[in-house]
């Protein structure tokens, strides 16, 4: 039982120039010439008893597909074939922001922000000390009492007081038929100002 390998993705970016014969860099009539070339010589319908043939014409057929397309021929020439399956994975628009992500400078870097914060949560050591561990957060000085926590039906409870308290009490029902009509608004225009 033979075991199929996958190969090995290559980040050279020469191997589809080197299945249809050429140098890196060539131009786009280079390629279309070569590929009509080696297309007719391994096609096949010419080549019926010969399995080799048929593959080298799938062969032929991907490197002129991916050769002939500016944006993968861009990511080709500079990536290689890795450079192609990540843009099959991620999208095209994202191939540079990958490799810039995996470079040894951008992983030193996220490593070096993770040893001097502590955590990788925080962008800077005062975040990390007086949030995320509290140990140097500042202490309430002894007047001022504790924080405390309100209830949300207190809450309620204390705007309907402060409302009555206005003159103006709180809508609290919806209107039952569709033609009643209702006076949101008082006669009594309302204030926005705070007391400073």
């Amino acid at each position: 039982m033979a075991e199929q390998r996958q190969r090995a993705l290559s980040t050279s970016g020469e191997a589809l120039y080197e299945i249809l014969a050429l140098e890196k860099g060539a131009t786009h009539e280079e390629i279309k010439k070569s590929y009509r070339k080696l297309a007719l010589k391994y096609h096949p319908d010419k080549n019926p008893d010969n399995p080799e043939a048929a593959e080298k014409f799938k062969e032929i057929n991907n490197a002129h597909a991916t050769l002939t397309d500016p944006s993968k021929r861009n990511i080709y020439d500079k990536y290689g074939s890795l450079g192609l399956y990540v843009a099959e994975q991620f999208g095209e628009d994202n191939v540079n922001t990958y490799f810039m992500l995996s470079s040894c400078w951008a992983k030193v870097l996220f490593a070096v922000c993770g040893l001097l914060t502590g955590c990788y949560l925080c962008c800077c050591l005062c975040c990390c000390f007086n949030c995320c561990c509290g140990k140097c957060k500042p202490k309430a000085p002894e007047g001022e009492g504790q924080e405390f926590c309100v209830s949300p039906e207190d809450l309620e409870e204390q705007i309907k007081n402060d409302m009555e308290r206005d003159g103006e009490t709180p809508i609290v029902l919806q209107p039952t038929n569709a033609t009643e009509k209702t006076q949101l608004i008082g006669d009594s225009h309302r204030s926005y100002r705070t007391d400073s």
